[in-house]
């Protein structure tokens, strides 16, 4: 049967008979399963730029989220007019196609419930991730980029990394980025409670790392910071000593091990740099660790003898072990993801039919 009046199909949606349409909803994004590192950064998004990329974006949709973390790059789109893939690369100038996924509808639900789970982060069931969804959809609604759709799926996708994390046990034993980090330099030097480290950054990642270390024992451990302020309130709470950014160079040669977590628009520690601190203690070899995206220590590092530097990239062993603790619980994960998601649909459903009744009363005025 042809359906050509809009009072008919009003009709027939609001009494059940007529398929709802697809949730207004899509992600489009880049990953540490779809992209290295080395692409990654150059989707990365920097201090102050969340403005003018949101900016351009929500030309092309009603409601839109920004989610940027050291893993990912997505954006959240509903009421999208014209291809979602187009938009992202326009926001950033850049050819991503082979990188990008684009979900919709239910299914870009279920990526972004995943998501705030940690289900879908290098380091499954990381907790980090739950607070950077629920800022990324602050400052949506902040800036009124945030709608119906968004909000209710936004809404959803906390419901579910909460749930996730208090029904499945998966949170009793807290894994990040930054303890993977520190576990990758104690399984490189053997033990850290007689090294000294060197931590660039101080923000939320940086004062996780320096948690970490804590744990692992470790005495010697200086914070470098553009923010000399910030620097010296995180060293003193784990005991540490600050060093000014632009003395960099003269801590540099007393560091065994480096880890970066920081954001800078140039690379913080060149190649140059290391082989000048490494000339100054020989027989002694530097390791280190760079988990900003953008990275800010230069890749050429690698090629210097007695330095050994890691990315995000080679936290995969480490990230592996940390997996297999968490197996058992992830069924019972995603039991939970495909509840909130039909909990979503529902509510889609009940939407729609509400809609078409309002159509149909406008109609029969």
């Amino acid at each position: 049967m042809t359906l050509h009046c809009p009072t008919a199909q009003a009709l027939l949606l609001a009494s059940g008979h007529l398929p709802t349409p697809e949730l207004d909803f899509a992600v489009v994004g880049l990953n540490h399963q779809t992209a290295p590192v080395e692409v990654r950064e150059r989707a990365a998004v920097r201090a102050g730029e969340e403005g003018a990329l949101l900016s351009h974006l929500s030309r092309h949709a009603r409601e839109v989220m920004l989610l940027s973390t050291c893993n990912r790059t997505e954006v959240y789109l509903a009421g999208l007019d014209g291809d979602p893939t187009a938009a992202f690369e326009g926001a950033w100038g850049h050819a991503l196609d082979g990188h990008l996924y684009v979900y919709r509808g239910e299914d870009a639900a279920r990526h972004l419930y995943r998501v705030a789970a940690g289900l879908d982060s290098q380091v499954i069931g990381e907790t980090q991730i739950q607070g950077q969804v629920k800022r990324a959809w602050q400052d949506a609604s902040a800036r009124g980029l945030s709608g119906g759709v968004l909000n209710k799926v936004a809404q959803g996708a906390l419901a579910a990394g909460k749930r996730v994390r208090t029904e499945t046990g998966m949170a009793d034993h807290v894994v990040s980025v930054s303890s993977a980090a520190v576990d990758l330099a104690r399984t490189a030097l053997g033990r850290l409670d007689d090294r000294s480290v060197l931590v660039l950054g101080a923000g939320e990642t940086a004062e996780l790392t320096l948690t970490h270390l804590r744990a692992a024992g470790v005495q010697d451990v200086t914070v470098v910071n553009r923010t000399a302020e910030r620097a010296r309130q995180l060293a003193e709470r784990f005991g540490g000593r600050t060093c000014a950014a632009d003395l960099l160079h003269e801590a540099l040669p007393h560091a065994d091990v480096v880890i970066a977590s920081s954001a800078a628009p140039h690379y913080v520690l060149t190649a140059s740099g290391v082989a000048d601190a490494l000339r100054n203690r020989p027989a002694r070899p530097m390791f280190l660790i760079d988990i900003s995206v953008p990275r800010i220590l230069d890749p050429a590092i690698a090629d210097i003898k007695g330095a050994h530097l890691r990315n995000l990239d080679d936290l995969s062993a480490v990230v592996r072990r940390s997996l297999d603790s968490r197996r058992a619980a992830l069924p019972q994960a995603e039991m939970i993801i495909r509840e909130q998601t039909a909990e979503l649909g529902r509510w889609h459903l009940t939407r729609g039919a509400q809609q078409a009744r309002r159509d149909l009363a406008i109609a029969s005025d």
